[in-house]
């Protein structure tokens, strides 16, 4: 990093209020603290990661317009530009999240903390709606969060379920799971959908092989939660659902977020709630 940059950050870094939970998480990540972000900075936005070239962005946005579900966008870089002011004053997308991941022709090449060596001055970065958000509401309603029970990632798995294609991107939604009694089922329904922004109602109750879940023990991304002989499983679409098109499409070159090690926004998540 120049001198000059060095500086900018630490003006940025002035600005921003270092008392903040949403600052304090994402400076915790320019140090290097890289574990799951489930109930970290309660009452902030959380978002997942896709960081392309300019020549895809366009492709992609469209993509996540005809793909609301899974990739509502909160965020969107300049080209070239690291930072979102619209989501922190001191926001630096290359360093600001627990963890990477490299992709190189759909795989999965390196998973570093800071992503400094591959930023190029051709990426757009999007930042997509998490369901950590709406996790804050279902816990004050007293809907228990299994995986923040557990201290584990939330569980996620490929699905069935097509997204509409745009350009190269094409794919089966991701989706993530939430072991839920039938009566808080219905009222965790009722909480989500007021949050269309970090992916808003369920998109499946019930059995996982109807949705292509061979297994619900063994999730794609995440770790596996037990689930009570009195629970149902409970799936939201999400924003991971980029990395299973990432890999379809085989791009020669792409940026996400580990699954479950997100962006701390300083969005407040009762800005999303929707009356």
């Amino acid at each position: 990093m120049t001198s000059l940059a060095r500086s900018e950050r630490k003006a940025d870094s002035a600005a921003a209020d270092s008392s903040s939970p949403s600052v304090a998480a994402r400076h915790a990540c320019r140090a290097g603290v890289a574990s799951s972000t489930a109930g970290v900075a309660n009452g902030f936005v959380q978002g997942n990661l896709a960081i392309l070239p300019e020549k895809l962005a366009a492709s992609f946005h469209r993509f996540c317009q005809l793909n609301p579900k899974p990739c509502p966008i909160i965020g969107m870089s300049e080209v070239g530009d690291p930072r979102i002011p619209s989501l922190g004053a001191d926001l630096d997308i290359r360093t600001d999240l627990p963890r990477y991941r490299v992709w190189r022709d759909g795989e999965v090449v390196e998973e570093p903390t800071d992503i400094m060596a591959h930023w190029r001055d051709d990426l757009v970065a999007f930042v997509i709606g998490c369901s950590f958000s709406f996790e804050e509401a279902l816990l004050a309603d007293d809907i228990p969060i299994r995986h923040i029970e557990c201290g584990v990632r939330v569980p996620m798995y490929r699905t069935n379920i097509a997204c509409v294609s745009a350009g190269p991107f094409a794919g089966p939604m991701v989706v993530s799971m939430r072991p839920l009694k039938p009566a808080d089922a219905i009222r965790a329904v009722q909480i989500t959908s007021r949050f269309p922004s970090v992916h808003g109602a369920p998109v499946h109750l019930g059995h996982a092989h109807s949705i292509g879940i061979a297994d619900i023990a063994k999730p794609d991304y995440g770790d596996a939660v037990p689930i009570n002989d009195d629970e149902i499983p409970v799936f939201w679409a999400c924003g991971v659902t980029p990395q299973a098109v990432i890999a379809a499409a085989k791009l020669s070159f792409a940026i996400t977020h580990a699954p479950g090690l997100m962006l701390v926004t300083d969005l407040k998540n009762k800005q999303l709630a929707v009356l």
